[in-house]
């Protein structure tokens, strides 16, 4: 489900990026520290955008050090962020996400066995290392499968609302005393575009599966190409109001440092990425209908 929150790069500065990617390695290293290093086989922009906007929220800067890293130990020293108790909170958070992930994969799909071994202990270790959040993740994730259950609800808003309250309730564990209604309600949108971003993106091949997805359970039309045509309208209202959720609420959020990344990542990086997952739904069924014809003029 995870790993669609990415930054508009082309409008991004280059200090930002250097930013981004400094961030993207303290949470490696975070992930290694609570975790193990296997762990580290699950890390995501998610948790790495997460991790950025949670330090600028909190006031605790991100410090920068240069240092090589593990996978590239031969090459020269990179930027990278210090691991500090947020960072490795985080960790626990890629890891715990990235082990369910995988555990859904092999329940549903009879799957990614090899892959769920990578973080097996490391699951363990964040279950006994922090008890609260893995509370938090997987009771929410919990009322994610009863919302899915028995051929689901067709509700979009129900259908995404554990996804959305489980990103709510970690930021308000992360950020205790700087945690306020704009904070959460951020934090909830974004969760729902997660969740809803992933059924889009996954249509096809959910729709070919035969697995829940909340947009054919309220539209059931038989490809994404024709869901974007028939009900574009309705796709573009929720995706619309998810955009103005998240810009309102961190528009009502203190943030202690440069918000330049942060702004780039909700308020261009989200509204590329949908447009991104849309045109490869209408381009997918337009290849599909060529490859169509071609066949029936062969025979």
């Amino acid at each position: 489900m995870f790993g669609y929150v990415r930054a508009d790069t082309p409008y991004l500065y280059i200090k930002d990026e250097t930013l981004y990617k400094a961030a993207y390695c303290g949470v490696c290293k975070g992930i290694g520290l609570s975790c193990g290093m296997l762990a580290r086989m699950g890390l995501s922009y998610d948790v790495t955008f997460f991790s950025v906007l949670l330090h600028n929220i909190s006031g605790e800067d991100l410090e920068i050090e240069e240092s090589r890293c593990v996978a590239h130990c031969l090459g020269r020293k990179r930027k990278m962020a210090k691991a500090d108790e947020m960072t490795k909170t985080l960790g626990a958070l890629n890891t715990i996400l990235a082990y369910l992930k995988y555990d859904d994969d092999v329940r549903d799909e009879k799957k990614g066995k090899g892959k769920r071994l990578w973080f097996k202990k490391g699951y363990r270790r964040a279950k006994r290392d922090y008890p609260e959040l893995f509370k938090i993740v997987t009771g929410d994730l919990s009322r994610q499968k009863e919302a899915e259950k028995d051929g689901g609800t067709e509700s979009v808003d129900f259908a995404a609302d554990a996804t959305a309250l489980m990103l709510a309730d970690v930021s308000d564990y992360i950020l205790k005393d700087k945690a306020t209604a704009c904070t959460r309600n951020l934090f909830y949108a974004l969760g729902k575009w997660i969740y809803l971003t992933d059924a889009l993106d996954d249509y096809d091949k959910d729709v070919k599966s035969g697995a829940y997805n909340v947009f054919y359970r309220a539209f059931k039309e038989k490809n994404g190409k024709e869901l974007l045509e028939k009900h574009g309208n309705n796709a573009d209202y929720i995706f619309n109001s998810l955009f103005y959720d998240i810009r309102e609420n961190a528009a009502g959020i203190r943030f202690y440092f440069n918000r330049d990344l942060t702004d780039n990542v909700l308020l261009r990086g989200l509204p590329a990425k949908t447009k991104e997952i849309k045109n490869k739904l209408i381009a997918a069924a337009d290849k599909k209908c060529k490859g169509c014809k071609k066949t029936k003029q062969n025979v």
